[in-house]
């Protein structure tokens, strides 16, 4: 009630617990906090608690249930999409066995590419810069994609977020230029 930090992390592990026996419940009640906490701390705090611990247990289900939080009104929802990527790619350790799910998370991050919303952007920002320190090649190629061949109108923070582990070579040096 009185929307304390702490009182969200236990929230967050508490939720956490349920994703084993009923992972689209949890991760629809965290959403619920998030929208009732409405504070960027809550959203990280739940985002990698909840939606990322899920998406190590079964990415494509979680996808399922984090889809429609892509367009959600809320922005520390969308927001916590971006976490949630974040707490994925931190704990996948650039495994190499894993490298097809870190592109199906790049694929579903795709629609928040566009977000101008700006504490959504930092969130989403914040899931590529570390997928891209895990996944460079794939974040680079990604993001070459997205600023250089469709030119799809973005927040240049996300883009710098995002560049931030990358090697510097050519591609990279262009997406740094890229307008």
């Amino acid at each position: 009630a009185g929307k304390s930090e702490g009182g969200w992390v236990v929230i967050g592990a508490a939720l956490g617990e349920q994703l084993n026996r009923d992972l689209e419940g949890a991760c629809a009640r965290c959403r619920a906090f998030i929208i009732d906490a409405d504070a960027w701390y809550a959203a990280d705090i739940l985002g990698e608690r909840v939606p990322g611990p899920a998406l190590l247990l079964d990415l494509p289900a979680t996808l399922v249930a984090l889809s429609p939080w892509r367009e959600d009104r809320n922005r520390w929802v969308r927001r916590t999409v971006g976490v949630a990527a974040h707490f994925w790619a931190k704990r996948s350790g650039g495994a190499s066995a894993l490298e097809s799910n870190a592109a199906a998370l790049l694929k579903f991050l795709e629609p928040l590419f566009s977000e101008w919303d700006m504490d959504a952007a930092k969130g989403v920002g914040w899931g590529l810069k570390t997928l891209g320190r895990y996944y460079p090649h794939l974040v680079a190629g990604w993001l070459a994609e997205w600023v250089v061949v469709q030119q799809r109108p973005h927040r240049a923070l996300m883009v710098r977020k995002a560049l931030t582990y990358l090697p510097d070579d050519p591609l990279v040096r262009a997406l740094r230029d890229a307008p």
